[in-house]
């Protein structure tokens, strides 16, 4: 049995601005990385932290798997490699947790048993067998409720419309002070830090040859998280059906159709988004 790559889709947020989502694949495994937008200087050489994290991670976490690594030992493994790298790439220590490169993540890796799942933060997972309705793997509905509140009522209280808050420095400090609770609590993310192997989010599904899997990031998944143009069961029958391409540009126009985010509250315009399309055969 292996994951069959069928279809692949990476859409940056901003064209002139790196895309900071990755992914990887490999005959048995597939991830999706989504580095979180940075909230002021990076640390790291180049021009994004957040695609370093998201590109680094998903090379490491691939090349494990490649020499023979079960999924949580290649989860641990790259995880030490990012730490080693920050350490000895980055300019000077992080001064607040906020400034430390972290991304959130969907691995699927061939089980004995089906499919396993690790994860962090809010890339999901949706599976399809048969005429079943859609397993969801992953928090992202519940978590862009809460995000699109949190818009919404920061939007409220500046007295402005929320997308583009990121680089407006009236909400930076809001911003930052939920990005510091990262790793630690319950909130943990691909990171710098290996003790996040420990507090990864995990679920084995039986699966049938035949089984359809689709890998996303949020920016994706907004299509029915945030905007409502599908159900999750609707969602991955159009992935099917129309093709990643024909729903990254649907995504696109609903985006520009709302691009100050008054219909659909968000902190950016548009998200970067990836997803793949892949088959248990």
């Amino acid at each position: 049995m292996s994951l069959l790559l069928l279809e692949s889709l990476s859409l940056p947020g901003d064209p002139a601005k790196p895309n900071e989502d990755a992914f990887g694949q490999k005959d048995g495994a597939a991830v999706v990385i989504d580095g979180a937008t940075m909230l002021g200087e990076g640390l790291m050489p180049g021009a994004s932290d957040a695609a370093w994290i998201a590109q680094f991670g998903a090379r490491r976490l691939m090349a494990h798997l490649e020499a023979g690594d079960g999924a949580r030992k290649a989860l641990r493994a790259a995880l030490a490699d990012t730490q080693k790298s920050f350490k000895a790439l980055r300019r000077h220590p992080p001064v607040d947790v906020w400034q430390t490169p972290c991304a959130s993540m969907m691995l699927a890796v061939q089980a004995e048993a089906g499919v396993e799942f690790l994860w962090f933060g809010d890339c999901a997972a949706l599976v399809k067998q048969g005429d079943a309705a859609v397993t969801v793997v992953g928090e992202t509905l519940d978590k862009r409720a809460a995000e699109a509140e949190r818009a919404r009522a920061a939007a409220r209280e500046k007295g402005v419309s929320p997308a583009g808050a990121l680089n407006r420095p009236e909400f930076l400090d809001a911003l930052r002070a939920t990005r510091n609770r990262i790793n630690s609590g319950n909130t943990w993310l691909f990171s710098p830090e290996v003790r996040a192997a420990s507090h990864v989010s995990r679920r084995t599904i039986k699966a049938a040859p035949g089984c359809v899997l689709l890998l996303a990031s949020d920016g994706f998944l907004a299509l029915a998280s945030d905007y409502g143009a599908y159900s999750v069961d609707g969602l991955m029958a159009a992935a099917m059906d129309k093709g990643l391409a024909a729903l990254g540009a649907q995504l696109r126009a609903i985006e520009a159709g709302d691009a100050g985010g008054d219909t659909f509250p968000r902190f950016k315009k548009s998200d970067d988004a990836t997803a793949l399309l892949l088959r248990f055969a």
